[in-house]
């Protein structure tokens, strides 16, 4: 847990209220029960105190409901008082399993459908609660962060549309871009790197694992997710290499310029362990490609590693992938909707982000630095040593 003595040298903002759309339900649930054992087990010399009242309790789950009309429109309501509360919303704009009924069809959640319960649930609160908070694990039309012609700006806009309707803080998990927070310069905006629960997730599921420069390489697929894989690289203490993608501007096609090619820039791969490392995987046909040049460069074994698995277009490419010896094993975090299918894969790895939610809720509720949560590097450095010299614990 997080320092216990900081976290009780400072009172909550105000009393705890989560609430967690049906988006996010299952994670809400694991994020809560954290939340619950360790505050019923905290030695509290304040529990007395007026400040510290309903500190401890069953669940801090807020009943909540977003009933629909026929036509299709909906309202948001909150079936018990949040006034004082620090509020913490956390939804997943991505599930698409969820559906609606509209004119009596049966309609698939879209992003945008999210979206639009959450400020109906930012709006049922607004004026009741002491301070709003938004987890939002995948960034609401994320790739939409910078104009580059005559287009819209949605994400920055999204942003400060929340923000204007009382919203203080927003967290996210490795943002497409996280310079789109200068849209809201004066909120708080944080991106949270998964860094640790990736290396976590490998030590525990796989045995043969040598963390060096002969043994180990991490790979960028593209320019843009540079940043992700050099800081991943410098922590290991591994080198990296990078893809970058050249594609054909003189057309385009669903909305982008197609990818001619992969060009390669780094040291040989020959032999190592590689480490494909990225933000989300959509249709994952970049990431196959990836795989396939390092595969032709004779690398060992190729682990697929991204924030969100969106897998747009579903697993059979990925299986075929697996059982060509191209992809080793593929790791997500179950941030956002994880279906049966991508369960049941036996190259799948889940990493579970719900015990670092929760330590970022117990802080920030407390008004502490997130600091030494946002850099896992001494996490990393001693998960490595447990697992080299063979004291990991894998309970």
């Amino acid at each position: 847990m997080p320092n216990e003595e900081i976290q009780l040298e400072s009172i909550p903002h105000g009393k705890l209220g989560l609430i967690t759309l049906k988006s996010s339900e299952a994670l809400g649930k694991k994020v809560d029960q954290y939340l619950v054992k360790w505050r019923s087990t905290r030695q509290q010399r304040h529990q007395n105190d007026i400040a510290f009242k309903g500190y401890q309790r069953d669940s801090y789950l807020v009943d909540h409901s977003l009933p629909r009309f026929g036509n299709g429109e909906a309202k948001g309501t909150i079936k018990a008082s949040v006034r004082g509360d620090d509020v913490y919303i956390i939804l997943d704009v991505t599930n698409h399993s969820l559906t609606y009924k509209m004119c009596g069809q049966i309609n698939h959640m879209s992003p945008d459908d999210h979206f639009q319960d959450l400020k109906r649930i930012i709006a049922a609160v607004s004026g009741k609660a002491k301070r709003i908070n938004v987890i939002m694990p995948f960034l609401y039309e994320s790739r939409q962060h910078r104009r580059s012609s005559r287009e819209s700006l949605d994400c920055a806009l999204a942003l400060q549309e929340i923000v204007a309707m009382g919203v203080e803080n927003i967290i996210t998990f490795d943002a497409h871009d996280p310079r789109v927070q200068n849209a809201i310069p004066l909120h708080g905006f944080e991106s949270v790197t998964c860094a640790y629960q990736f290396v976590k997730a490998l030590c525990l599921n796989v045995d043969d694992l040598v963390f060096d420069n002969d043994h180990m390489m991490i790979i960028s697929p593209d320019e843009g997710g540079t940043d992700r894989a050099v800081y991943l690289a410098n922590v290991l203490g591994i080198n990296v290499g990078m893809f970058y993608k050249r594609r054909d501007y003189s057309r385009i096609v669903d909305g982008r310029n197609p990818i001619i090619a992969h060009e390669f820039l780094g040291s040989s791969v020959e032999g190592k362990d590689v480490f494909i490392v990225d933000d989300m995987i959509s249709s994952g046909e970049s990431m196959i490609d990836v795989a396939t040049e390092l595969k032709k460069r004779k690398a060992k074994r190729i682990f697929v590693i991204s924030t969100f698995g969106l897998f747009t277009n579903g697993f059979a490419k990925f299986d075929e992938a697996v059982e060509n010896g191209i992809i080793y094993r593929v790791l997500t975090t179950d941030l956002i909707y994880q279906s049966e299918e991508m369960l049941s894969r036996d190259y799948y790895i889940s990493c579970d982000m719900s015990k670092y939610i929760a330590y970022i809720i117990d802080t920030l509720n407390h008004d502490t630095s997130l600091s030494d949560l946002l850099n896992p590097y001494d996490k990393i450095k001693k998960i490595v040593a447990s697992y080299s010299n063979g004291t990991l614990k894998r309970d």
